[in-house]
């Protein structure tokens, strides 16, 4: 999946690689025309962060993993960019949680969504995990939206209590919370209409969040709520620790 012409002793790995699942991405079809843009600005946001998982943003990993742990139907959002990125972190994740993922995408087309759920199933095989992939007959709406990014299915997204949205849209994510959901983003940008939105917000690179929480499983296993989690706190943190990295750069 990763054949890539980098060395892995590169400081810059990790972005490259990142970059080099796009540009792959982009010619299976999967990727709309903005794409790019949107990985480029959050990569902006991981510079700011200096690379690495803050420890807000490790409080934020373990409250919505137990969040998601203890939910009574869980379900893993995916985009272009997310299958892209992290198709293999977000399917071993839904194994672990036992529930579903769902490909929902902004620029909805026929083309898209057949490369994306292509490029899902293909990975599941790899991987051996039976995870079950919904967006290929979407049969509900998610009230508050129009046109086709309002599709989803009445068994995956529409019943769910608690979701994962990483590199969510703020008006989808508006929506679902709307819905009196428990809506958990991943966005290294806290101060985007979805990381404020959002029940709880991991300001953290995509693979590495995820990554946190495939780990946490693996040690812990279940993981315990903290009561006194604070949103608004937590975000706050983030944003002080990108200041912080300008300050000592």
């Amino acid at each position: 999946m990763d054949d890539i012409a980098a060395d892995p002793s590169h400081p810059r790995y990790a972005s490259l690689l990142m970059r080099h699942r796009l540009e792959v991405a982009a010619k299976k079809g999967m990727l709309a025309a903005s794409a790019m843009i949107a990985h480029g600005r959050g990569e902006a946001f991981d510079y700011l962060l200096g690379e690495r998982t803050t420890a807000s943003a490790q409080r934020a990993i373990r409250q919505a993993l137990a969040s998601l742990q203890s939910a009574k139907k869980p379900v893993l959002s995916i985009n272009g960019n997310v299958a892209a990125l992290a198709c293999d972190e977000m399917l071993r994740l839904a194994d672990a949680l036992s529930c579903a993922v769902e490909v929902n995408i902004f620029y909805r087309t026929p083309e898209r969504m057949k490369a994306i759920l292509a490029h899902m199933n293909e990975r599941k095989t790899v991987l051996g995990v039976d995870v079950p992939v919904l967006g290929h007959a979407p049969d509900a709406q998610i009230p508050g939206l129009k046109g086709p990014r309002a599709a989803c299915h009445s068994d995956g997204i529409l019943e769910s209590d608690t979701i994962l949205v990483p590199l969510e849209d703020g008006d989808r994510c508006q929506a679902l919370v709307a819905m009196g959901k428990e809506v958990i983003v991943i966005d290294l940008n806290p101060l985007s209409r979805s990381a404020q939105q959002a029940t709880i917000t991991i300001v953290d690179e995509l693979s590495r969040a995820l990554n946190s929480m495939l780990t946490l499983v693996e040690v812990e296993g279940e993981i315990e709520a903290d009561p006194d989690y604070d949103h608004e706190a937590v975000l706050g943190e983030g944003l002080s620790e990108m200041l912080n990295t300008m300050k000592d750069s």
